[in-house]
């Protein structure tokens, strides 16, 4: 007797290439079988038309909340990770979370920027702090964001970080360009750190720009040097946002990294607007507009959707409200086809993932929402990336425009980012796959109605399509609709196997 049957689906498994109409057979959290008239099961689950496939893994959710998994469950995702930012201390997070219903499984990285704050600038950590309020409090002291390290400061940045990992962070988050004044002695000691525990970094560039000096380009050279001169495995972060319109060129630089067999990996999401905070450094660089061939008019409040006019009043609000959430419009993909084809090349580059960048939640007056209410209510505020990510690239990329097959967009966001991140945790090679001992972390959706709904304008609408989603055998989304009640979402630390 199986827990859970699902039966008649087309089944997908992107690492076996599997593509074929079967039954899924469930228990006790993993699947027990896949075949045909496998028996009975105290729920059954009618998958005829629709697509079985393995749950999505998110590598970059800064959500990390009940409301966050929620609206990340009716994109397909199963296990959201807070991997670009990371906390500190680790520890204390992973026990707050344990007292949070989580619907989906989850884990960090531990925070090189928040060993930073603390050493160079004296910033007291909070245990279980959410990663983004850590990372835009303290945001007017430029110290830490700004100052070289001392190698003393240097060894007490990695002795924390290395703490972080060994109380369960499955790598290192390197925002670089939120701390640009770090030197490369400091990040390649992080990086030692990384190399030495087997752990990816997933790093945030150092600099965003389509100028020399200190452009994208020059920020991806330095990156595949570390990977080269220390052994780190280092995962690029929102590919598309990092690197504006050079996109081409860092490209090319990541694939030949690649191919001379460096531990370089990437991933993108399939939106021409990023978020952050309205303190973010690159921001305060009055060359702003040159470097990134925009204006202070693409910095638009999420809270009320004003959009800055120019300079000056960008300096006013910063200073006001630094820790403001935002949103930055570097590309113009609803107009401009030059754009188009440029988030093209970092969403479909071979071999690299599907990544959200998902924000928290957000009250109306910018506050941080944890509430459990549903569906949210038309004020709570993130970007549309927080609830249509995964169903956009397959809807637009696979099934719209055919740019891969729906196996290949699949693997992008099931496989790959396991399998970037499997040497942190082998709990990993057990998700992102569809076959016999994996766990049930499995997606059953409709091709005929998936679409993403989120606009800037209406940032809280769930994408359709999802029928069934399950957490470890658990449904948390059942013919369409939230459980509610469901909760069954698991930690994930470092060496978890």
């Amino acid at each position: 007797m199986f827990d859970v049957l699902i039966t008649g689906g087309r089944v997908i498994d992107p690492e076996t290439g599997h593509d074929g109409i079967a039954d899924v057979a469930i228990k006790n959290g993993r699947i027990a079988a896949i075949g045909q008239s496998l028996g009975e099961a105290r729920r059954t689950i009618d998958a005829v038309g629709l697509v079985v496939a393995p749950g999505f893994l998110d590598l970059h959710a800064h959500g990390q909340s009940v409301p966050a998994d929620r609206m990340q469950a009716f994109d397909g995702v199963t296990t959201a990770l807070e991997l670009e930012v990371g906390v500190l201390p680790v520890a204390p997070w992973y026990e707050a979370q344990a007292r949070v219903p989580r619907v989906l499984n989850y884990g960090t990285a531990a925070a090189w920027v928040m060993a930073r704050k603390n050493v160079i600038a004296g910033v007291e950590l909070v245990g279980g702090d959410p990663a983004v309020s850590a990372m835009s409090r303290n945001s007017e002291d430029s110290r830490w964001s700004q100052d070289a390290a001392t190698p003393e400061q240097a060894e007490r940045i990695v002795a924390m970080t290395k703490q972080g990992i060994e109380e369960g962070g499955l790598g290192i988050g390197i925002p670089y360009a939120y701390a640009p004044g770090a030197g490369t002695k400091e990040m390649s000691l992080i990086c030692d750190l990384a190399a030495a525990s087997d752990v990816p970094t997933y790093t945030h560039v150092a600099q965003m720009s389509n100028i020399d000096p200190r452009s994208s380009v020059e920020a991806y050279v330095n990156l595949i040097g570390l990977a080269a001169a220390t052994g780190a495995h280092m995962h690029i972060c929102h590919l598309n946002s990092t690197s504006l319109q050079d996109i081409e060129r860092s490209a090319q630089l990541i694939a030949k990294a690649q191919a001379a067999g460096l531990k370089v990996t990437t991933e993108a999401y399939p939106y021409g607007t990023g978020s952050t905070f309205l303190g973010a450094a690159f921001f305060a660089d009055p060359a702003f507009p040159n470097r990134t061939g925009g204006s202070y008019s693409d910095i638009e409040l999420v809270a009320t959707h004003h959009r800055m006019s120019d300079r000056a009043e960008y300096v006013t609000e910063r200073e006001k409200q630094p820790t403001a959430l935002v949103l930055w419009h570097f590309l113009d993909t609803e107009h401009n086809d030059r754009h188009r084809d440029l988030l093209d090349v970092s969403v479909l580059f071979p071999n690299s993932a599907i990544a959200s960048d998902a924000m928290p939640w957000s009250n109306a007056d910018g506050s941080l929402y944890h509430g459990t209410e549903w569906p949210l209510a038309a004020d709570k505020t993130a970007h549309p990336r927080s609830s249509g990510t995964f169903v956009r690239f397959l809807k637009r990329w696979a099934l719209d425009r055919q740019a891969l097959p729906l196996i290949d967009a699949i693997a992008k966001c099931t496989l790959i980012p396991a399998q970037i991140i499997e040497s942190a945790a082998p709990a990993f090679r057990r998700k992102g796959r569809l076959q016999v001992g994996s766990d049930a972390d499995i997606v059953v959706f409709d091709l005929g109605t998936l679409v993403d709904r989120a606009t800037f304008s209406e940032m809280n609408r769930p994408s359709d399509g999802m029928v069934h989603v399950l957490v470890n055998g658990t449904p948390v989304i059942a013919d369409r609709q939230l459980i509610e009640a469901a909760a069954p979402g698991r930690p994930i630390r470092r060496g978890d196997a």
